[in-house]
């Protein structure tokens, strides 16, 4: 079941990987080295990296993104939270699924959810609801011609190889 270890594990492996630059990074939802799989593990996961590719796309720093009109305005030690260019940026944060930001007090009125609880929700609620896209017909086809055409490949080289 995912945890804290897990959680901790996952974000330092693929945030390592990510800031190597690879272009891959697989893994999601696996424990215990691959020998267990959960669907609850690869929802945290998906959040995780979700949070890395935000991490990844760097932080802009403008005069705008600094909100550097917005403190000439306001002045320093005053509320900038209502402010229009807080609400303008407020996107450049992550918005994870199940990693809450809930208060104490709140949480505990939310029934003391945690990641992997709220991740069993999305899982329930995905298996329950999901429904899958049609793939379009010219897509389909041109996949079975891929697929056709890699068998031919995979036969032929079968045979040449047997009659060496």
């Amino acid at each position: 079941m995912p945890d804290g270890q897990a959680g901790h594990e996952k974000t330092i492996t693929s945030l390592l990987a990510a800031l190597s630059g690879v272009n891959m990074i697989y893994g999601s939802g696996m424990l215990e080295l691959g020998m267990t799989f959960s669907m609850e593990q690869m929802v945290i996961d998906n959040d995780i990296i979700r949070m890395e590719r935000k991490v990844m796309e760097g932080v802009p720093v403008t005069d705008e993104t600094l909100a550097v009109d917005a403190i000439k305005e306001i002045g320093v030690g005053n509320d900038f939270i209502a402010h229009p260019s807080t609400m303008e940026n407020i996107d450049l944060a992550s918005d994870p699924l199940v990693f809450d930001r809930l208060m104490l007090g709140d949480w505990r009125n939310n029934g003391y959810k945690d990641a992997a609880d709220v991740a069993h929700e999305i899982v329930v609620d995905v298996l329950k609801n999901h429904a899958v896209k049609p793939i379009d017909a010219d897509v389909l086809k041109e996949m079975q011609a891929i697929a056709k055409k890699a068998d031919e490949a995979y036969l032929a080289r079968a045979k040449a190889e047997e009659n060496e």
